[in-house]
């Protein structure tokens, strides 16, 4: 490939919030070219008429999802739809030689029983499923660089995991004192009108949901610690809404092997780990993360602390739950795919204040 050439892409379930950010991301990226957008609610308007303010940019028609003519003109494809969906349009579109990109839940889990019980869908695509590769580039790279079906993270996974790792691969922690703490802005809800997203809702409030292992992405986030640690692991997971739009925080808390490592012993590991990571950035002694810092970017900032009363590691994490935890992470997976620089068309500098 040239650099004048750009590979044809389609988004399918462009209208929602990650949808939106993926046209955005990807008008600007240099080797792409958005020849399709479809959506079933919104067939028939052009993108402006959902996002006006794009219109001067990018102003395709939203046609009806057709399988035949989107593998006929897209040799990628975003499946940015609600979840039980995904699973029944991959399997045609990479039999057709499509490579897909779903941000959905369907092709996170490696086990389908796990994935039936938590989103209640059953599955007729296991063959497929099993091609599939958890889209977690700091985690994955490889694998990813050589697959044809990605399943992209969780937003709330990838702030989570992004902090864990390095203690669980490293074995510096006891598993079982894992305790996650995270607070989501208010879009990770979607776009769609919900009563506890409603500005007199939730202004000028904080609150826990989805208390005791109950919420979706608990599985998720399991499956990859266990993966990490190299035996079944449980973790303790608390999602909280913040009446802010954009970001989410991830607060860790375990307790260390070693009570003697210190804060600059874990800098020092952390940086190691990541050392090939260019999204993730290790801040220095006695910083920790702001959610302003990550929004708009595809960055991780990660933030570390020792308690040495208690003999706990502390980890903070801070990304834009729509870039990083969403439509950015999936286009860094793109980048991988197609063999060309990680970094190609995903931003890194914040809009700040």
């Amino acid at each position: 490939m040239t650099d004048s050439e750009r590979i044809a892409v389609g988004i399918v379930g462009a209208s929602g919030y990650g949808g939106v950010q993926l046209v955005r991301l990807l008008v600007d990226h240099p080797k792409v070219e958005i020849v399709y957008v479809g959506g079933d609610s919104s067939a028939g308007k052009s993108f402006s008429d959902l996002y006006p303010h794009l219109g001067h940019k990018f102003n395709l028609t939203i046609e009806k999802i057709d399988l035949d003519v989107i593998a006929d003109r897209c040799e990628v494809v975003f499946l940015g739809l609600p979840n039980g969906l995904a699973c029944d349009m991959a399997p045609a579109l990479i039999a057709k030689g499509c490579k897909v990109l779903d941000l959905s839940a369907d092709y996170r889990f490696e086990n389908l029983d796990t994935y039936t019980s938590w989103y209640k869908k059953e599955r007729t695509d296991q063959e497929v499923a099993a091609t599939a590769v958890y889209g977690l580039p700091e985690l994955y790279r490889e694998t990813i660089q050589n697959a044809s079906l990605v399943g992209c993270p969780g937003c709330y996974c990838t702030a989570s995991l992004l902090a864990i790792a390095p203690l669980l691969k490293q074995g510096l922690i006891i598993p079982e004192s894992l305790i996650i703490d995270a607070k989501s802005g208010t879009s990770g809800g979607g776009r769609q009108a919900k009563v506890n997203m409603l500005l007199a809702e939730a202004d000028s409030s904080l609150s826990a949901y989805s208390v005791a292992g109950a919420h979706r992405h608990t599985p998720e986030i399991e499956q990859v610690c266990s993966d990490l640690a190299g035996h079944e692991m449980r973790v303790q997971f608390t999602p909280h809404l913040i009446p802010m739009v954009r970001g989410i925080l991830s607060t860790v808390y375990a307790t260390l092997r070693d009570p003697g490592l210190v804060r600059e012993d874990l800098i020092t590991i952390f940086n190691a780990f990541y050392r090939s990571s260019p999204f993730v950035k290790v801040l220095a002694n006695g910083i920790y993360p702001q959610t302003k810092w990550a929004v708009g970017t595809n960055l991780c900032y990660l933030g570390v602390a020792v308690d040495s009363r208690t003999d706990r590691v502390i980890v903070m994490s801070a990304i834009d739950n729509l870039i990083k935890g969403q439509s950015g992470q999936a286009v860094q997976c793109l980048n991988l795919l197609m063999g060309w620089e990680e970094t190609l068309g995903l931003p890194e500098l914040a809009f700040y204040p």
